[in-house]
């Protein structure tokens, strides 16, 4: 015991080692591995890397610190196992196995073994601890890897050969690597400033209160008169309905539901695609959730909701090329607001969920085919188009073929089914 206290002290005078040991393999983790910085602790002794897409250990939490007594080693696991909990909810994750390793000198002077990989209380955590100690650094190094499964290039230079300018160097290099990651996610979502999408709302606000001075966004005369969409008016060439309903309300409610969901959604989309992307995505998204409603709605029908669905759609296509910043962002919260409005469209009256689904889908096709700005994946967008302009050509032939055949009693009797809301 004496012996090991006594080269403790002999390492506390010298010590570049352990330091240089933190930051080298926490450079190798993220320039080779990928995994990325999410926290770092104010004396910088402390980081905890995410990567989603490893399997083993998804989350490492790094710890510099020289141990000395097996209960500091409890207390700082507890204090871990809050963090990982806080990192787990943050990450939408479900479940979540974090690998904890340790760089000191040694291990703690008492018994600790039993510290270690203790079971812990929250079943959807799964902690891994490792002392990677300088003490015994080959065996570490190999059950390191090991635990990884990865081949790490750590070597471990003499105290004599390491000054704090070299390891300064290092941390300096990985600080900068995690920032300049993070500038590089920033400018996915800032391509350029909403603009649209402030046009699409004033018009809208424009055209309700026109419907309003003119017999009122709920008359079914009205909403006719002002391009709302009418299946036998659409059957007799007035092609402009598939369109014109992008920008009709039906009710104050109705305007300012979709009028926020578009100030949010279609201002991202607008940032992530440009604005000439943008403008191409909701106008085809607005019609395909129109040619939604007429196959398969025989009501009247307005609302800008099938475009706003075609900005989720869009969302989608987004994360399917980045899907590491878009589930690190908003990915999760994407997918749950469409389940929601989805059952909240087939549990309520009154509502054309067929554009939805309709904008939704046109969104997504939209997207592939004007692509995503800085990629050039012209294949990928071609194919896109051509099965945007096939899915387009045949449903409309079909649905011409189909209505017209029909008999529409609202035609000849003048009795007009109730509007619905796109």
């Amino acid at each position: 015991m004496n012996q090991k206290k006594d080269n403790r002290k002999v390492g506390k005078d010298l010590g570049y080692r352990e330091d240089y040991l933190f930051w080298t393999l926490a450079k190798q983790l993220s320039d080779t591995y990928e995994y990325r910085m999410i926290t770092l602790s104010d004396d910088q002794q402390e980081i905890w890397l995410e990567n989603g897409s490893e399997k083993h250990f998804p989350v490492i939490r790094l710890m510099r610190y020289d141990l000395d007594w097996g209960n500091w080693l409890n207390r700082d696991m507890d204090r871990t196992l809050m963090n990982a909990e806080r990192i787990r909810k943050e990450l939408y994750k479900s479940s979540l196995s974090i690998l904890n390793i340790y760089v000191s000198q040694f291990s703690p002077v008492d018994e600790y073994n039993h510290y270690l990989n203790r079971p812990t209380e929250n079943r959807k955590l799964e902690i891994r601890t490792l002392l990677l100690e300088t003490s015994k650094f080959e065996e570490n190094k190999e059950e390191l890897s090991s635990l990884l499964q990865k081949q790490l290039v750590l070597e471990l230079p003499a105290n004599e050969s390491l000054d704090e300018g070299q390891i300064e160097y290092i941390k300096h290099s990985v600080i900068s690597s995690t920032i300049k990651r993070a500038k590089q996610d920033q400018k996915v979502f800032q391509h350029s400033k909403p603009f649209f999408t402030y046009i699409f709302i004033g018009v809208q606000i424009l055209m309700f209160l026109l419907l309003e001075m003119n017999g009122g966004s709920k008359n079914t005369n009205t909403l006719i008169e002002f391009g709302a969409k009418y299946t036998p008016y659409i059957l007799q060439g007035e092609w402009w309905r598939f369109f014109a309903p992008i920008v009709l309300h039906i009710g104050v409610l109705h305007l300012l539901m979709n009028t926020l969901a578009l100030y949010y959604l279609g201002a991202d989309v607008e940032r992530i695609y440009g604005n000439t992307r943008f403008i191409l995505i909701y106008l085809f998204a607005g019609f395909a959730g129109t040619v939604g409603s007429f196959l398969f709605s025989p009501n009247i029908s307005a609302g800008a909701s099938g475009a706003i669905f075609g900005c989720f759609g869009a969302l989608l296509y987004f994360g399917l090329n980045h899907r590491k910043i878009f589930f690190r962002t908003m990915g999760v919260n994407i997918i749950v607001l469409i389940i929601i409005n989805l059952a909240f469209g087939f549990s309520m009256p009154g509502i054309d969920n067929a554009g939805h689904i309709g904008g939704l889908i046109g969104g997504f096709l939209a997207s592939g085919a004007v692509g995503l700005p800085g990629k050039k994946l012209y294949g990928n967008q071609i194919i896109f188009l051509v099965i945007a302009a096939a899915l387009t050509y045949f449903l409309l032939q079909w649905g011409f073929d189909e209505l017209a055949a029909k008999p529409y009693e609202c035609m000849i009797k003048r009795l007009l089914p109730l509007p619905v809301h796109i």
